[in-house]
């Protein structure tokens, strides 16, 4: 296999265990079937926006030219912060955009990657947000009408849990699993003021809590996971080679260091195994 192409994040699917492509252009390449193989990646030294494909010396926010990075929506600072949603305030960069992709329903869901965290995400984004993430299992535990109100929730629940995951952790491979029920419960109970007072606010329909959802368990493509961890930057080194030992979440497991992927979007890639 020899492929050279504008490199995208990858492209996953839920089985057992998740099935991974790389996609250059419009390329789209099964990683499974290289692990246990030597693969080369090799940076040309081109970078073009993942959005308009301007050239550009450097990318922004995975991805994307400068001037993207300043004018669309979904690289403004509330697709981090939900929360501070910029629709509800009137300043929305592409208010068509956040009508699309903002004013539908989000879901609020516990997920252990490198230990249990909370976070959200739209229906379309199931399961692929949580497999991006490394994460060994996740549960749904609200189903909301807008991104906003799964921010507003999610803000009140990370002073009881954790909303960030430890990618160093999460490669590691030695997650234990977590009862996501049991901590279900807890956080309704220990959030139960607020989310009442936003329910009360905007209407039961707007917020459902979800009591009677499976945990959703997901296996990773690996041979072997690393106890220590060194992560490849093609800035640096735009040559990599050596046995693939896994991937998880957005990272290939070499057998002497790992590379996200996700974080090099937009740079013109070889791919050689």
């Amino acid at each position: 296999m020899n492929k050279t192409g504008k490199l995208y994040k990858m492209r996953v699917e839920l089985a057992k265990p998740v099935q991974y492509s790389m996609r250059l252009g419009s390329d789209e390449i099964p990683l499974n079937e290289a692990i246990g193989k030597t693969v080369t990646l090799k940076y040309t030294g081109d970078i073009h926006c993942i959005h308009c494909n301007r050239k550009t010396k450097k990318s922004f926010n995975q991805g994307y030219c400068y001037p993207c990075f300043r004018k669309l929506a979904q690289c403004d600072t509330c697709i981090i912060k939900p929360e501070q949603c910029h629709y509800e305030a009137g300043t929305c960069r592409e208010p068509e955009w956040g009508k699309k992709h903002c004013l539908q329903p989000h879901y609020v869901y516990l997920a252990n990657s490198s230990g249990i965290k909370v976070g959200i995400t739209r229906g379309t984004h199931i399961p692929t947000r949580w497999i991006d993430q490394g994460a060994i299992e996740a549960l749904l535990i609200f189903e909301v009408s807008e991104r906003l109100l799964s921010g507003l929730i999610e803000t009140e629940l990370k002073q009881y849990v954790s909303d960030k995951t430890s990618w160093q952790q999460m490669l590691k491979g030695n997650i234990k699993p977590i009862d996501l029920f049991q901590k279900r419960d807890e956080l309704f109970e220990q959030g139960k003021i607020v989310i009442n007072h936003l329910i009360q606010q905007y209407g039961e329909e707007a917020i459902q809590l979800l009591e009677n959802e499976e945990t959703i368990r997901i296996d990773y493509p690996v041979l072997n996971y690393p106890t220590k961890i060194k992560s490849f930057n093609l800035d640096k080194i735009p040559k990599i080679s050596g046995t693939l030992m896994g991937i998880k979440g957005q990272y290939l497991i070499f057998d002497h260091g790992v590379i996200n992927i996700r974080k090099f979007g937009g740079y013109q890639l070889q791919l050689i195994f």
